[in-house]
């Protein structure tokens, strides 16, 4: 196998990571797969390569690991979040882009989905990362839709909040019909809608 490429190696960077980091990523991966109550520590550690009772040289407990990984999958959404923008100019074509369905929404929002468990609605320290990611997305939708404004793209009186809140409701409640239908046509259905609401934000010609 090559060293490059087995495992504990950063596919994007060839670098070696270390147990702490493999953890990190096996906690993320069960919490998209089973959720937080069905992520245990030891099928972390197994998927991690990592032995009996490894993850707490690392980290206090499994709420600590579970914060680490909500941290990591909220940089990466951020990340995509960013990528969806910047291929587009026009704030139609970028509102669109966000709301583009991926090749995995049937599986649902993999960080938004862990607010609907007690356990971690119950826990702030594992709220506060979704809650940090998702106040981030709503405040660049307001950025977007501000754009929007000067570029005279949405009428000078404009609720740029509320559009953006609406937006983010829209993508969020499509993971869970797509989730409900196995299919991805609730992501293409809300495109439409965004597309007609902000129709009728825009200036008069």
């Amino acid at each position: 196998m090559d060293a490059k490429t087995g495992p504990g190696v950063d596919a994007a960077s060839g670098k070696r990571r270390n147990k702490g980091e493999l953890l990190v990523q096996s906690m993320q991966e069960l919490l998209w797969e089973r959720g937080y109550a069905g992520a245990t520590p030891a099928e972390v550690q197994r998927r991690a390569g990592a032995g009996q009772g490894s993850m707490y040289h690392f980290f206090r407990g499994k709420a600590e690991l579970a914060r680490a990984a909500e941290l990591g999958m909220g940089e990466d959404l951020k990340r995509e979040v960013e990528q969806r923008f910047a291929g587009q100019r026009s704030l139609l074509g970028r509102i669109e882009a966000y709301l583009a369905p991926d090749g995995v929404v049937t599986r649902g929002c993999r960080l938004g989905r862990l607010v609907q468990e007690e356990e971690v609605a119950s826990t702030p320290e594992l709220m506060a990362p979704i809650a940090e990611t998702y106040g981030w997305i709503q405040e660049r939708l307001e950025e977007v839709l501000a754009e929007g404004v000067e570029q005279g793209e949405l009428r000078p009186d404009a609720d740029v909040r509320a559009l953006a809140v609406t937006i983010l409701a829209i993508r969020q409640g499509a993971y869970t019909l797509a989730r409900l239908a196995d299919s991805d046509e609730p992501f293409r259905q809300s495109v439409k809608a965004v597309s007609q609401l902000l129709e009728t934000a825009r200036p008069e010609r």
